[in-house]
């Protein structure tokens, strides 16, 4: 997985005062917890999130507050209802020697069999929920879709990553190719598309 480093500086008061003001000088009131550690209030910059939201890869954040480094996962973010602006983040510490369960995007590649036939694409679930130790989690989940003809589709329980187990359900349609006006599908394929 890839990493982004932030920083980030302790909360001396954890009330509604200090959280107003917080946020008044565009910084996001943040909590960090994990096993073998109390929980961590700090606060960082709101301009800071741009890197770890806005984007469709999943990050391991290393955070450098007061000098200590924690490597952490985003677990949990708050939005204000009508502006979108960032209240609230949770950050999950994690270790190298831990399974962590994070939600890592979809990338797919090749060009299905059945589109070029005429079928109609269907992208199903953009990212998947797994879980790992930290060496062993990829940036994307790269799902080849070329086999896919029409009427077939790919599912989580299709997937294969080497020591990362998915944790969304196996039923789950990743990719799939259905039936279109004018699609061409053979007598063999469609026995086979029915099995």
């Amino acid at each position: 997985m890839k990493t982004v480093s932030l920083s980030g500086s302790l909360r001396e008061n954890v009330g509604k005062k200090d959280t107003k003001a917080l946020r008044k000088a565009e910084m996001v009131p943040c909590v960090m917890y994990g096993s073998g550690i109390d929980q961590v209030h700090f606060a960082t910059s709101e301009k800071s999130f741009k890197k770890i939201l806005f984007t469709p890869e999943t990050y391991i954040i290393d955070f450098d507050i007061n000098g200590k480094t924690y490597k952490t996962i985003l677990q949990d973010v708050q939005y204000h209802p009508v502006t979108d602006k960032v209240l609230h983040a949770d950050f999950l510490v994690v270790t190298e020697d831990k399974p962590i369960t994070v939600v890592l995007p979809v990338a797919l590649q090749g060009s299905a069999v059945g589109v070029m036939r005429g079928g109609k694409p269907k992208m199903g679930v953009k990212k998947v929920k797994v879980c790992g130790l930290i060496k062993d989690l990829p940036d994307y989940i790269n799902v080849n879709i070329s086999n896919v003809n029409i009427n077939g589709a790919i599912k989580v329980k299709d997937l294969n990553i080497e020591n990362v187990t998915p944790v969304t359900p196996d039923y789950t349609v990743i990719f799939a190719v259905n039936m279109a006006r004018g699609a061409s599908i053979s007598t063999d394929e469609e026995e086979a598309a029915a099995e």
